[in-house]
């Protein structure tokens, strides 16, 4: 039996700023790299084979430091395709003000729902589309070889993950909220199938 842990990023100085985010490269805060110690020592009970995260520093620097506090050196393989989802023109915006500009259900419209993507950028939809095929194809594979993998990604890349193991639909995975820096632990049997779901918050 593996085991599957996913982590979103500590908190991003723009997550601090109430701030439109996505491919935009910003740095932790120093509350982000304390969830991310914390994380490291919830999961340093896991003897991980192989981490994966994005292109993005922010994950980047989380898993250095969550796999620094566990005292572990897997290979870590770095890919866009886990990438925060783009929220095209939004990005840099803060969200409170965007919605005084586009109005509060547009705004809400843009960032909860499933399949309507901000202007210029990407739905939840799209961002699974890129996600998924990678996890199914990387991810999936080591953890059907017995692997212990660590995927330290972002909320929606992550969430895109979690409605496929969760077995979510699109309408289900709108409510469906990641905090910073918590660790879910799943374990996933030879045929890839979820035995059981562990939050270690």
């Amino acid at each position: 039996m593996a085991k599957l842990v996913l982590v979103r990023h500590g908190q991003s100085l723009w997550n601090l700023e109430d701030r439109f985010t996505g491919w935009i490269d910003v740095p932790l805060t120093d509350l982000g790299r304390e969830e991310a110690r914390r994380a490291g020592a919830r999961v340093a009970d896991i003897r991980f084979d192989v981490a994966y995260t994005s292109a993005l520093s922010r994950a980047q620097e989380t898993l250095e430091i969550l796999l620094q506090v566990a005292g572990q050196r897997p290979p870590v393989i770095r890919d866009q395709a886990l990438n925060e989802r783009h929220y095209g023109d939004l990005q840099g915006l803060n969200k409170k003000r965007t919605a005084e500009k586009y109005g509060a259900a547009q705004v809400k419209l843009w960032r909860r729902s499933y399949d309507v993507p901000p202007p210029n950028g990407e739905a939840l939809k799209n961002t699974a589309e890129r996600t998924l095929p990678f996890f199914e194809r990387a991810i999936l594979g080591d953890l059907v070889q017995g692997k212990n993998v660590l995927v330290v990604a972002h909320g929606n890349s992550n969430r895109s993950i979690v409605m496929k193991l969760d077995r979510l639909s699109g309408e289900q995975v709108v409510g469906l909220e990641l905090a910073t820096g918590v660790p879910l632990v799943y374990e996933i049997d030879e045929r890839g199938e979820v035995l059981s779901k562990e939050i270690r918050g």
